[in-house]
């Protein structure tokens, strides 16, 4: 047999074999062609998309040195906002930031919100309670902000912050709060500052006249230098005291710093800012809960010896203050809102309490000592739950005459009828002993209340 090629044998076999054979290994070869093109096409398309990832790596700009778990490259990675992000930044639909500051617009009238929305904020520190600050603010209207902190996110701190997240972690945290608060208001100019406040770069930190300076630094060195420079350079700063070992909510208030008490932190920078020329005029949010069982937590006794070395920068505290994660919350908002009224021209009058039971215990012991020494009375129809009401809730922790909320006391308004509650008025002791003895203090027959007037029958 003379020997054949193989295509003549295929063709032989073809012809003698039936036509369901001939479909069937039609069938595979178009199969087996189809296959070869698919792969071919996926092939080239993951050329192309490698290629293009490339590309785009080129020119994208990073600020972390470090992958995800996946080993990809972090999304907050990126600091350059893109072209659509900027469009959206300048762009964005004034009736959209109306509809969005409605409630606020409602709340604080056109004026005074248009005052909030032109606004520039510093907030130094953005943790627990910089952060709060920050993003209520951001939510008020405020549409610039600057965020200064060196520090980064971590798990621990996520019981507290405003907006951090796991993804965050281990970021800045002026990073982490650009990236959420552009994601609330897109229109507003967010500046993150990855730096610890020093006194010598104070000038370039604090510059562009900032309408307000937010201290929410937990150092106190930082802080008092802090205070101590705007106080210095005329920018109005509100200042956060201690947030960490309380838990009672109803004690925190904003008062000015010489009107603080029981807040050790409160007390200290009270008295080295005096120490610095600085006696008032920075409020600070506070709070007048006593301390209690809570402390700072002990150092691992391994690290005792080298206790410094623990420490986040040099004369930063080593051990931790237990915080509750809803206590900074209402810091940092009760200092967001003492700006935002006060931008808005809103009035409010924050009332200091200080010590409250034992002034009303020593005011009532002055008023019955007046009326029995005056008016011959061994019994006064005031008790010192009275002296309390007609104190705070009439006159409002003022005197009449001058507004100071020092060294008060009550005595009759007029001389001439019995003390009651409509004839009680707020002095302080030098202003009562004049009024007293006559030395043209005497006012008039019609008291006149912050709530109100009330005249005698």
């Amino acid at each position: 047999m003379s020997s054949s090629s193989l295509p003549d044998r295929l063709s032989q076999l073809l012809a003698q074999n039936s036509p369901s054979l001939k479909l069937g290994l039609t069938a595979v070869a178009a199969s087996a062609l189809t296959a070869f093109a698919i792969f071919g096409y996926q092939a080239s398309n993951r050329r192309s998309r490698a290629k293009a990832l490339k590309e785009e790596l080129l020119h994208t700009p990073l600020t972390s040195s470090f992958l995800t778990e996946y080993g990809t490259i972090a999304k907050n990675s990126l600091s350059a906002p893109t072209s659509s992000t900027q469009n959206l930044a300048t762009d964005f639909d004034e009736n959209l930031i109306r509809e969005q500051l409605a409630r606020n617009l409602a709340f604080l009238g056109e004026d005074g919100l248009a005052r909030v929305r032109r606004s520039f904020i510093i907030v130094v520190g953005a943790g627990g309670v910089g952060s709060w600050a920050a993003l209520m603010l951001l939510r008020s209207g405020v549409e610039h902000l600057r965020i200064i902190d060196f520090d980064q996110v971590t798990l621990s701190s996520l019981n507290r912050h405003a907006v951090a997240t796991h993804a965050d972690v281990g970021t800045p945290k002026v990073t982490a709060m650009r990236k959420h608060l552009k994601d609330i208001a897109p229109h507003a100019r967010i500046e993150a500052k990855i730096e610890l406040f020093k006194k010598e770069s104070a000038a370039d930190l604090l510059s562009g006249k900032p309408d307000f300076v937010i201290d929410a630094i937990d150092n106190i060195d930082t802080k008092l230098d802090l205070i101590k420079y705007c106080h210095d350079h005329g920018l109005r700063v509100v200042s956060s005291m201690g947030a960490g070992a309380k838990a009672d909510p109803s004690r925190i208030q904003i008062a000015d710093i010489s009107d603080t008490f029981e807040d050790p932190l409160a007390r200290a920078v009270r008295r080295r800012l005096r120490r610095m020329g600085v006696d008032s005029g920075v409020p600070v949010a506070y709070s007048t809960e006593k301390p209690h069982h809570v402390k700072l937590l002990p150092l691992e006794d391994d690290k005792v010896p080298d206790a410094d070395e623990y420490a986040p920068l040099q004369d930063f505290r080593v051990r931790i203050l237990p915080v509750l994660g809803t206590i900074p919350s209402i810091f940092g908002m009760v200092l967001a809102t003492h700006i935002i009224l006060t931008l808005a021209g809103f009035p409010y009058d924050p009332l200091p309490i200080k010590l409250r039971d034992a002034l009303y215990q020593r005011v009532h012991r002055d008023l019955h000592g007046r009326e029995k020494s005056l008016y011959g009375n061994t019994k006064i129809p005031l008790d010192k739950r009275d002296v309390g009401y007609i104190m705070d809730e009439m006159w409002h922790g003022h005197s009449a005459i001058s507004g100071a909320t020092e060294k008060l006391t009550l005595t009759r308004w007029d001389r001439a009828l019995p003390l009651s509650h409509s004839n009680a008025v707020c002095m302080t002791k030098a202003e009562a002993q004049a009024h007293e003895e006559g030395e043209g203090t005497d006012l008039p027959s019609t008291q006149r209340y912050p709530n109100g007037e009330f005249g005698f029958g």
